[in-house]
């Protein structure tokens, strides 16, 4: 019990580290930029960080991560788990105008990392991998209960997903507008039926 707080804190550091890094990338975020956004000052983060800047941005995506195991979780109580994924992609048509400027972390890392930072470049694959596997068994577990009328394989329909997930992320910044987005992902989700 009495260690929780500093894990609560630590937590709270994580997020707020987390947005920033999420809207100016690993590279452009300096320890101030972090020291001000989470309250903490360069020797705490790197006292509780060991790894310094780079250790709090692996746990800022370790923390995305998270959000991907809660999201299974949902997906496995769901009745119709291939609708609550479509849903998903179609709710990001209506996000706010900052939301679609930041786009995706783990895109963004991804993009960012593959000539810099091989290690952040992994962790950043490995998420996307994560997340394409959930697909898969998704679309395959609907496609084996007749849900999913489509015939091509649950792997390249995951695949496309995630192509669709790393592309809205790029088309949101250039057209912030809620109609467009709607279109263009209604469109890319045709495929899946």
């Amino acid at each position: 019990m009495k260690g929780r707080p500093t894990v609560f804190k630590d937590q709270e550091i994580v997020l707020k580290a987390q947005e920033v890094f999420w809207k100016k990338g690993y590279s452009a975020t300096s320890l101030s930029d972090l020291s001000r956004a989470t309250g903490a000052g360069a020797g705490s983060l790197y006292n509780t960080f060991k790894g310094g800047k780079k250790e709090l941005f692996k746990k800022a995506l370790a923390q995305r991560k998270e959000d991907l195991k809660a999201f299974q979780s949902t997906l496995k109580k769901s009745e119709h788990p291939v609708q609550l994924i479509k849903d998903f992609f179609l709710s990001l048509a209506a996000e706010a105008e900052k939301s679609h400027a930041k786009g995706c972390i783990i895109a963004n890392t991804l993009v960012e990392m593959s000539f810099v930072d091989k290690e952040l470049e992994k962790e950043a694959i490995l998420i996307l991998r994560e997340t394409e596997n959930l697909y898969k068994k998704t679309i395959l577990e609907a496609q084996k209960n007749g849900s999913l009328k489509s015939k091509i394989s649950a792997d390249v329909l995951a695949k496309h997903l995630i192509s669709l997930w790393c592309g809205i992320n790029s088309l949101r910044r250039m057209y912030p507008d809620e109609k467009i987005l709607q279109q263009q992902i209604e469109l890319q989700l045709q495929i899946i039926n």
